[in-house]
């Protein structure tokens, strides 16, 4: 009993305790998989809502997905900017008729969440025509 409590003991200040917090280099939205570093540029020249931010980073490890990001929360707007395409820049809601250059920087990097979505709408599109066909085919049987 005494060896185990001495290995517990020693066990306790051995191990690390650690606190995990992400700094993030610079703000940022994603959209349609490209990353876009958000500027401190104002814009007033804005077009139509082309998408919105639909999910956070995760801050302990840095990981996220589809329409994310780590400044601005769920439902801000993104907006394409007239004479810019929107492979170069958007613009980002960041208040009333307030709008932020936002800067492609690169490609996000895939998530394996994404290919989980992919895979479900799949399942779900087989499945929905499986059912289709078999009412489809009980219809026929019935005189």
């Amino acid at each position: 009993m005494r060896k185990i409590i001495l290995l517990l003991f020693c066990f306790s200040f051995t191990s690390q305790w650690s606190v995990q917090a992400l700094d993030w280099a610079y703000p940022f939205v994603v959209w349609k998989g490209n990353v876009y570093e958000v500027t401190d540029e104002m814009v007033s020249d804005i077009g139509d809502i082309i998408g919105k931010v639909r999910r956070g980073t995760n801050d302990m490890t840095g990981e996220y997905f589809g329409d994310a990001s780590n400044a601005y929360p769920k439902g801000t707007k993104y907006y394409e900017v007239i004479g810019i395409s929107p492979k170069i820049a958007i613009a980002v809601e960041v208040g009333e008729n307030e709008w932020q250059k936002a800067i492609f920087v690169h490609k996000a990097p895939n998530h394996w969440m994404e290919n989980v979505i992919i895979v479900l709408f799949f399942v779900v599109l087989i499945v929905v025509a499986i059912i289709v066909m078999l009412r489809i085919n009980n219809k026929k049987k019935i005189p």
